[in-house]
């Protein structure tokens, strides 16, 4: 029996549930903050916090956090993986990863996302339906790319950015930490660290 502790209990969190037990995982079981009033997550049981898996980790044989927010994801895996947690690595076998791509552990790879030769994707990494991460490009920890996106080759992505649903960027690309391309937006030119950019191509809209 494998067992698999989930840790954030949100509709994210049932398509990564439902991925892990395509990839074999027999026992998924789900801890949120929001817990005890939180109780279940779909079909399956909401059994405690972030201190009850803590308390718990030996139990599993992996973990994975399904949080959207990247920071929150991060930081909770660096505190599972500091305390002993095995950060599980889940690839649904819809997707197309080529076995020349590194996949960082605790990420997702979500049915029809395709991961191209040479990709080098780091921890903690959102890979979300339908998306595409083409040949060369090298994502930091804890990015996020939204179903349907599109990454030419060669793109870098540092940590902690979000890629909107259904934007582009164009190849060889350069796109800052903390850094969120929005929905739709086709990124033409280099996007720097800590802003929003939007539209088609995209402007810079918010500076931190």
């Amino acid at each position: 029996m494998q067992r698999l502790a989930i840790l954030g209990a949100s509709g994210h969190g049932k398509v990564v549930a439902d991925t892990a037990e395509c990839c074999g995982w027999t026992t998924v079981e789900f801890f949120d903050d929001a817990w005890p009033e939180r109780q279940s997550n779909g079909a399956w049981a909401v059994t405690g916090n972030t201190e009850a898996l803590l308390d718990r980790l030996d139990q599993f044989h992996g973990v994975v956090v399904a949080i959207g927010n990247n920071r929150i994801r991060h930081d909770k895996l660096l505190t599972l993986q500091a305390a002993g947690g095995r950060l599980a690595t889940l690839i649904h076998p819809a997707a197309t990863v080529s076995r020349y791509a590194r996949i960082g552990a605790g990420s997702v790879v979500f049915a029809g996302a395709v991961v191209n030769a040479d990709a080098h994707i780091g921890m903690g990494a959102i890979l979300n339906t339908g998306c595409s991460v083409d040949h060369d490009c090298v994502l930091g920890e804890a990015v996020h790319v939204s179903p349907g996106a599109r990454l030419a080759g060669g793109v870098q992505v540092g940590d902690l950015s979000w890629i909107g649903i259904g934007a582009s960027v164009r190849q060889l690309i350069r796109i800052g930490s903390r850094t969120m391309i929005g929905a739709g937006g086709v990124v033409v030119s280099n996007v720097p660290d800590k802003v929003t950019a939007v539209g088609v191509p995209t402007r810079v809209l918010v500076e931190a």
